[in-house]
């Protein structure tokens, strides 16, 4: 699909900042960064623990502590519940708790949340205490269940609530009604981070780490697990995350993290002490994820859990196992989605529905998210991709574009015909459903109807927003190291992207899919510069008749066998 770049309007105010390139005074300015302060990215600059619902939670966690009472920490199967969990695990037996486990259900059987099937599963351990992370917003049903059995709830999501809240103990959500933290993108682990330091606060105060004979914990030292499920979830990074993101990122790359991040590391090949924000996105992510999506997520929480070193790299080279079956089924869901997308459309795909749906029985529940965010990418528009539940349900993954908040589309087809959607929830841009087998075609066309109110016809042309253009001496590797640090980047927050046209020296596929590129700025070609583009279409790319080229690019440091170079990564390229 045919892309736009635009260039970001100069901002009204510009930072300036003398210790600071031109280029990077721009950049921060491009993303509302004002005052130099605000790259101070320390945890005295955190917000203050202003959460509805706090004091009661670390009240309830600290009685619970100190009576020795059974804990149970119930966690989503993807990375920000796997972090969450392991996180709420971590920190509680730091402060003393004698009986702490976890419970993470697995989505082919129980689905999301606490649900009541979850909860007699949970009630088997006999816990006194269900503490969830990571969902529990919506679960109502599940909640009662556990009040029924006499089991204290205390819910900490991030999750948009419903019309009705669960009535749990304490709720620690930012996004519940009433409550005033000014960050309403914490990710999971953001929250459980901040209920673990109230609840150390408050053990302290009645003077419990005295009385135990244990040391007070330092909190800063689970930051490793606050950003990689933090990047990992793709929640926004406004400042309040990014300091989150890269005192965990120093850390890290310090040595100082889980020997089970350090191992999904190093199955990675990627080296600690150059870790940006991107790898815990790109690298450690998938593969913490592909535990929960093709088999049982508690082997990514063990492998956060472990202090083995072994055994912790044993386990992340099962999870980089699992990632690698997850490519291949992935691999075979996407081509067979095209060849759908092939019959319904011609040429770029603009004749499609405006929100499109996709089901086949055969296809992994696990994956159907990913497929979701590949589909929305090459063509533009929200997607949601169905797969088999059981015998009468399907289960959607929804993927959204900027300007349609796809949780509230979903509310809004739920309110014209209550009858299609079983359940739902999510965020702005992603969520997941369930429907009946028998109403897909109805909630397909309902979806598209429910689009198509929303967005205009602008909305489904994709735009790249550039930084601009690079002078030629900018295209240097000082420059992109600068930038690589100078983040972190990601959700809201992203890293900068430069646009212009070069001339095309040499082209050649390489890893299959993947187009490297040796270009020059002027057709002298004196000064050369490697690039690479990933996936590209190979009915289009390589091209020897195409000499000139328009790119929306990034600036990168290539390393091999200990040698730097500057690379650019190519997001966009057109013939010209």
């Amino acid at each position: 699909m045919q892309k736009i770049i635009k260039r970001r309007p100069s901002p009204s105010s510009l930072l300036s900042e003398p210790d600071l390139a031109p280029l990077l005074n721009r950049i921060y300015s491009n993303r509302g960064v004002r005052h130099a302060e605000e790259l101070e990215l320390t945890l005295q600059r955190l917000l203050r623990p202003e959460l509805k619902g706090l004091p009661e939670a670390a009240e309830i966690l600290a009685d619970a502590v100190v009576a020795g009472a059974r804990i149970l920490i119930v966690g989503d199967f993807d990375a920000d519940g796997a972090t969450s969990s392991a996180l709420g695990v971590l920190a509680l037996r730091a402060m003393g708790a004698q009986h702490v486990d976890f419970l993470v259900p697995n989505r082919f059987e129980y689905g999301y949340g606490l649900t009541p099937e979850i909860v007699a599963v949970a009630a088997e351990r006999e816990p006194d205490v269900i503490v969830t992370v990571d969902n529990g917003i919506s679960s109502i049903d599940g909640v009662q269940a556990a009040n029924d059995l006499g089991i204290a709830v205390v819910v900490t999501d991030h999750h948009l609530p419903g019309q009705a809240l669960p009535a749990a103990d304490a709720i620690v959500n930012p996004n519940q009604p009433g409550c005033s933290f000014s960050s309403k993108n914490l990710a999971g682990v953001g929250v459980i981070f901040y209920v673990m330091n109230a609840l150390k606060k408050q053990l302290s105060a009645i003077g419990w780490f005295a009385e135990a004979g244990i040391p007070e914990p330092n909190m800063a030292n689970f930051l490793d697990l606050v950003a990689l499920g933090t990047v990992a979830d793709v929640v926004p990074l406004d400042a309040n995350n990014r300091i989150l993101v890269e005192q965990g990122l120093r850390r890290i790359r310090a040595g100082v993290a889980r020997p089970g991040i350090l191992a999904l590391l190093e199955v990675a090949g990627r080296g600690r002490e150059r870790l940006v924000a991107t790898d815990l996105g790109f690298a450690i992510g998938p593969r913490l994820n592909a535990a929960g999506r093709l088999d049982d997520m508690s082997i990514g929480i063990r492998c956060l859990l472990s202090d083995d070193v072994q055994l912790a790299r044993e386990l992340a080279a099962e999870l980089d196992s699992f990632n690698r079956d997850r490519k291949a089924i992935e691999s075979g869901m996407q081509r067979e989605a095209m060849a759908m997308l092939d019959k319904l459309s011609v040429g770029d795909g603009q004749d499609l529905p405006w929100g499109l749906c996709l089901y086949d029985a055969t296809w992994h529940q696990g994956v159907i998210g990913i497929l979701a965010s590949r589909v929305k990418d090459k063509f533009h528009r929200p997607v949601i991709v169905f797969a088999d539940a059981d015998d009468d349900t399907i289960k959607g993954s929804a993927r959204s574009i900027p300007g349609l908040h796809i949780r509230d589309a979903l509310d809004a087809v739920a309110a014209r015909e209550p009858h299609l959607l079983q359940k739902f929830g999510g965020h702005a841009m992603a969520a997941g459903m369930s429907i009946a087998r028998e109403n897909y075609q109805a909630f397909a066309e309902a979806f598209d109807t429910e689009v198509k109110r929303q967005l205009a016809a602008d909305d489904l042309q994709a735009v790249l927003m550039s930084d601009g253009e690079l002078a030629a001496s900018e295209f240097e590797l000082e420059l992109a190291r600068q930038l690589r640090h100078a983040g972190p980047w990601g959700q809201h927050f992203p890293e900068p992207l430069f646009d212009g046209e070069f001339y095309l020296v040499q082209q050649r596929i390489v890893g299959e899919k993947h187009l490297k590129l040796v270009l020059a700025l002027d057709a002298q070609k004196q000064q050369l510069l490697d690039a690479i583009a990933f996936n590209v279409d190979l009915s289009v790319w390589p091209d020897q008749g195409i000499e000139r080229i328009r790119a929306a690019f990034k600036l990168d440091v290539n390393e091999f066998r200990g040698r730097e170079s500057l690379q650019l990564m190519i997001d966009y390229l057109e013939p010209v």
